[in-house]
């Protein structure tokens, strides 16, 4: 019971849809949130703030690492330097508003 390669595209096309939709909806709640944490109005690097959603992501996920921390490399260290700051100000304007 093979199934046809043309089959198997429009399979992997529908899936490649799911994912896309599924990614939008999840990047739209994180930027909900980050927006009502006042994260839209802080001027900060972008790889300083990805740097800043790695370390809060290893936080919730028990230690364990994140999926691009391996690939940043040595600015990975500069970043992790001044992600402690970004995080508590964050933190901190997140439980004011709660």
């Amino acid at each position: 019971m093979k199934k046809p390669s043309a089959k198997i595209r429009d399979e992997i096309a529908k899936l490649q849809e799911q994912l896309k939709l599924a990614e939008t909806r999840e990047a739209e709640r994180i930027g909900r949130i980050a927006l009502k944490a006042g994260l839209g109005d802080i001027e900060i690097d972008e790889a300083e703030l990805q740097a800043a959603f790695d370390q809060l992501s290893r936080r919730f996920r028990g230690g364990q690492g994140g999926t691009t921390g391996g690939k940043k490399g040595a600015g990975d260290v500069s970043a992790a330097a001044s992600t402690p700051a970004v995080a508590s100000g964050a933190a901190a304007g997140g439980i004011g508003e709660a």
